[in-house]
């Protein structure tokens, strides 16, 4: 855990809409942000691709499968102590997924999982810090689709 503090970690999150128009959120229900609305998703495992990475979270989240598009927002969390000491750091990649199937389920560490409507989702108090930030972009039309490409080779 202490190496953990040293380096920055990568979570990645599942940018799904219904029908409707509306984003998918999870109730999470482990630190950090416990109890708060938030995009589906977690850290990046070792060797994980950042796709293979986010759908996984997906599924763990939610019981949901999907095909990711694109990388849609890229941001950074740095959470420090009352004594200006950074005690977490994190880059935060979202991911847009064209296309879901399954049965929506709360699961894993998410206590609920349900749709809203982004400018409902943005005025809650019980929304994470950086879900709000993405849905400004979201309202605000500042998001772009990233293509990502995956280079592996062997020393």
């Amino acid at each position: 855990m202490e190496e953990n503090k040293r380096r920055p970690l990568i979570g990645v999150g599942a940018i799904v809409f219904d029908s409707h128009g509306r984003i998918l959120l999870v109730k999470r229900g482990a630190p950090p942000q416990m109890g708060k609305w938030a995009i589906p998703g977690g850290h990046l495992e070792l060797g994980e691709t950042i796709f293979e990475g986010v759908k996984r979270e997906l599924y763990e989240e939610t019981g949901l499968e999907g095909e990711p598009k694109c990388i849609v927002n890229v941001d950074e969390l740095i959470v420090n102590g009352v004594d200006g000491s950074v005690k977490r750091h994190y880059i935060l990649i979202d991911v847009f997924f064209e296309r879901v199937w399954g049965e929506l389920r709360a699961a894993s560490d998410a206590l609920e999982a349900k749709f809203f409507e982004a400018e409902e989702a943005q005025s809650r108090n019980d929304v994470s810090f950086s879900t709000k930030t993405f849905l400004k972009k979201l309202l605000n039309d500042e998001l772009y689709c990233i293509e990502t490409y995956v280079n592996r080779y062997a020393e």
